[in-house]
């Protein structure tokens, strides 16, 4: 593999950056686009890298460059002119950020296929013009999920709307009681890399906030079918170049301003796409993703910056996988992040982003009331795997998901709710009182930001 080089002004910067103040000034910094429409043809080079705000996310395709015109992911397979690099950009960890949703907004006067009225607005029964129509996309880049209820099996709980502010619940042709008979939640696109390394939970559940895709041919044919509203399904030879596709790509992030190239030899060897897609870290497995060498006075970097942040992300790392606190509240059993997030982890969790108090609640998402048939009464923004199973343990719960690329994608959660990292440690701190210091905090989202 060839070691990433960055040029300025003739001068060659290998692995580390050593003037901060120029690193948004490199002229050939990056790609010559950051936005892949669909249908427009060229190359995905093997490895390229894109800036975000705290340094680069770099794409890595471990068989090859791929060529956009005439692949499925990269063209339009339905009618409303999406392809599924529109939902899964390269620049964003093949996701998509509130920042690029904003921007692409801004430069087609939201005429993008991105904005389909389908799912790119709060209801498609809205005023597509008004902007407003499209606010849980542009500020928590949400896209509105359509589940038929009730399910095929006999649910364990009945589901009333309790607030509905995109007015879609209760639609007389979208709501829960409409012509469609479907339940509208709201939720950001999942990360379409790494995906080699998903691994099933104790219940097989690993793909879609609710589990509901069986495979990645299952939720590549269901995306077309809603997402890019094709007339049929995508045939076997297209589904085939999908999935090769997405289990060859890589994503994480490559460089930090603070931190420098992180996949160089004085750093980790699980860090950036190429090491991902040779070592067995993509579930952040304890034992591979060692950052030891960044440990201790004689933490390598060109400048004292570059070297206190990497001795930041060590202590990072030995808080995410040993900082132990109660998890769930529910029994005494210690807990680290690393227990969900690590391999042999993707499985559902209600981890309070879903579930919520009624005086608590969001105002700008829909808020239900699920009643069980044991008497549990759950208030919730989005029931999450209990719309596909039907049962009352699976309300709110949502599956765990990847955490590489996150300083190219944000805001966080399934359901948009923090808009940064530091958000996100705030809220588990508070959701399982762990009591993180601010040391902690820091530690801890300067790991976050180099995955």
């Amino acid at each position: 593999m060839r070691t990433p080089v960055w040029t300025t002004g003739g001068a060659v910067v290998i692995g580390t950056i050593a003037m901060l103040s120029t690193f948004r000034m490199m002229a050939q910094y990056g790609p010559g686009r950051t936005w892949w429409e669909a249908g427009r043809g060229g190359v995905l080079p093997w490895e390229e890298t894109y800036d975000d705000p705290d340094g680069q996310v770099g794409i890595f395709n471990s068989k090859g460059a791929v060529r956009a015109d005439g692949h499925p992911f990269f063209e339009a397979l339905g009618s409303n002119g999406r392809a599924c690099v529109t939902c899964h950009q390269p620049s964003n960890a093949m996701s998509l950020s509130v920042a690029a949703i904003r921007e692409r907004w801004s430069e087609t006067g939201g005429k993008d296929p991105l904005f389909a009225a389908v799912d790119g607005s709060n209801c498609p029964d809205l005023n597509q013009s008004d902007r407003r129509s499209h606010l849980l996309l542009l500020e928590r880049g949400l896209f509105r999920i359509a589940l038929e209820w009730p399910p095929k099996q006999k649910p364990e709980f009945r589901i009333e709307v309790v607030r509905d502010p995109t007015g879609c619940n209760t639609s007389p042709i979208y709501g829960m009681n409409g012509e469609r008979h479907t339940i509208s939640v709201f939720r950001r696109p999942r990360v379409a890399a790494n995906l080699s390394y998903l691994v099933a939970g104790p219940d097989g559940v690993a793909l879609m906030a609710d589990g509901r895709a069986p495979s990645l041919e299952a939720q590549a044919t269901e995306a077309a079918l809603t997402h890019e509203q094709a007339e049929a399904a995508p045939g076997p030879g297209d589904l085939r170049r999908i999935v090769e596709f997405e289990r060859q790509i890589f994503a994480a992030q490559n460089s930090d301003i603070r931190g420098g190239l992180l996949s160089a030899a004085d750093g980790s060897a699980a860090l950036g796409p190429n090491n991902l897609a040779v070592s067995n870290a993509g579930g952040l497995s304890g034992e591979r993703l060692s950052f030891e060498v960044w440990k201790g006075p004689n933490t390598p970097g060109g400048v004292a910056l570059q070297r206190e942040f990497r001795a930041s992300v060590a202590r990072g790392s030995d808080v995410f996988f040993h900082r132990g606190f109660r998890g769930d509240g529910q029994t005494d059993r210690a807990t680290t992040c690393a227990t969900c997030h690590t391999n042999g982890t993707a499985r559902a969790r209600d981890i309070g982003t879903a579930n919520v108090s009624e005086a608590e609640a969001s105002r700008d998402l829909p808020l239900f009331r699920v009643t069980c048939d044991s008497g549990r009464v759950i208030y919730t923004h989005d029931p999450g795997r209990g719309l596909v199973t039907g049962k009352c343990a699976d309300v709110g719960a949502i599956v765990v998901q990847q955490f590489r690329g996150l300083a190219a994608r944000a805001p966080y959660f399934s359901n948009g709710s923090a808009r940064s990292l530091r958000e996100v440690v705030d809220f588990y701190d508070r959701r399982f009182e762990i009591g993180f210091t601010d040391a902690e905090k820091t530690d801890l989202v300067d790991f976050l930001k180099v995955l």
